[in-house]
């Protein structure tokens, strides 16, 4: 065995730079924006973390270039070195996953904000130098690989963040694991996968009067509600609840006098292809809570809301007016309350009464309130079923669905006792003014 002292102590050495910027690219990698943020608000100027951390992959690409060339030389002069080839292949992929794989990363991970914060400058530096290299080297890369490339290069993309996030169990509670796999999938989903379809859209038109635009609304729960010209596909604007509101307090008559028109807001028309991610930024950056959804034939598919996309991260949003309720619930003096999910045929069975869901062509007690009324029913709608009276009551979830029926004999001394107007009260766009 031949053995060449000064080529394994400069490989011994190169090992040791490698480790350095393994070290580096771990911590920069794993320091947030809100501490380099918070170093500049604590010495009032900008420190260079946060240069470094606002354009990340420039740094790590130039610190993972380095690091590549002092493991390569090194594993080069240790073979030239040491005889035979095999055993000097086999120290080095010991050395290398021991002292290049686990020890830098891990001390890394353990102080990023002390290493980041002393070496930011240093790296700063590093990347002004060698940051030209790296680029090229990534052209060149993305050239000669198939298909597109990736403009800042491949080595801190969202796969591995969601692989992290995968092994991090130990770490990061099941929930939150679910959530941030949500933010991934919010980038591949496109607005028509959580709309409003243009079924359940409640509207008003244009020509209606201001009063019967607030009775909508307070009865719908929407506060914010499309405004139609000729048809749900010609959507003019959004009417407002505050808008109303305030309206009708500084001018009492305006409620009568005053149609829709003249208080809608202009609507954000958006294609239903959009994907959730950049319509929530652009949502947020026009302050619209409400988006009209627009198919690729120019008609409206349905509308969005910023709910409707938070809920694709944190799951149903409820609030203290929705309330969970059984099934079914016998309330006395011949009366039940029903979900407005429950199914049509068991509510035959109960009623004693003759309904088919195939001849209906609806399975549920919601489904038959839109298929007998031609519109989405809302709080205070009814419809007749062989002798008995059904009044949809209760709204909740984001998008105020009808969530439980109360269901009476006609005739019966309890009618309109909990329903509401007695009168066969419309559904979307279907307001008829309450006197």
């Amino acid at each position: 065995m031949s053995m060449h002292v000064t080529e394994i102590v400069i490989a011994a050495a190169l090992l040791v730079v490698a480790f350095g910027f393994i070290v580096l690219e771990t911590a920069i990698n794993r320091v947030s924006r809100v501490r380099a943020e918070s170093l500049r608000l604590a010495n009032g100027r900008r420190h260079a973390l946060e240069a470094v951390v606002t354009d990340r992959a420039r740094y790590v690409n130039v610190l993972l270039l380095l690091h590549l060339v002092a493991t390569t030389v090194a594993t080069v002069l240790f073979a030239v070195a040491v005889e035979p080839v095999w055993l000097a292949a086999l120290v080095m992929v010991v050395v290398g996953f021991i002292a290049l794989g686990v020890a830098p990363r891990t001390i890394g991970r353990q102080h990023a904000d002390v290493i980041a914060k002393a070496s930011a400058s240093f790296v700063y530096r590093l990347a002004i130098l060698l940051g030209p290299i790296s680029g090229l080297l990534i052209v060149i890369g993305n050239a000669v690989t198939p298909g597109r490339g990736y403009k800042e290069g491949p080595f801190a993309s969202a796969a591995e963040l969601r692989d992290l996030v995968e092994q991090a169990e130990s770490v990061i509670d099941e929930d939150e694991r679910e959530m941030l796999q949500s933010v991934f999938e919010l980038g591949d989903t496109v607005a028509r996968e959580v709309m409003v379809p243009r079924t359940e859209m409640v509207f008003i038109e244009s020509t209606k009067s201001l009063r019967q635009a607030l009775s909508l609304a307070l009865r719908s729960g929407f506060s914010r509600i499309p405004v139609v010209g000729q048809g749900v596909d010609d959507v003019v604007g959004v009417i407002y609840l505050k808008d109303v509101a305030r309206r009708a307090f500084e001018h009492r008559d305006a409620e009568q006098s005053e149609r829709v028109e003249s208080l809608m807001r202009p609507a954000l028309m958006v294609p239903d292809s959009k994907g959730c991610d950049e319509l929530l930024r652009e949502m947020q950056a026009s302050r619209r809570h409400l988006a009209i959804l627009v198919d690729e034939y120019g008609g409206v598919a349905g509308l969005v809301t910023i709910e409707d996309i938070l809920e694709e991260i944190v799951g149903q949003i409820t609030d203290e007016y929705d309330l969970e309720s059984p099934d079914i619930e016998k309330l006395g003096d011949g009366r039940i309350r029903v979900s407005a999910r429950f199914h049509i045929e068991d509510l035959a069975d109960e009623l004693e009464v003759e309904l088919d869901a195939d001849e209906e062509g609806v399975d549920t007690i919601g489904g038959l309130f839109a298929s007998r009324l031609g519109v989405v029913p809302i709080p205070g709608t009814q419809i007749e079923v062989g002798g008995w009276r059904l009044i949809a009551e209760s709204a909740m979830g984001r998008r105020n669905q009808v969530a439980t029926v109360l269901i009476e004999r006609i005739g019966s001394e309890s009618s309109h006792g909990e329903g509401g107007d007695s009168e066969n009260l419309g559904g979307a766009g279907q307001e008829q003014e309450q006197q």
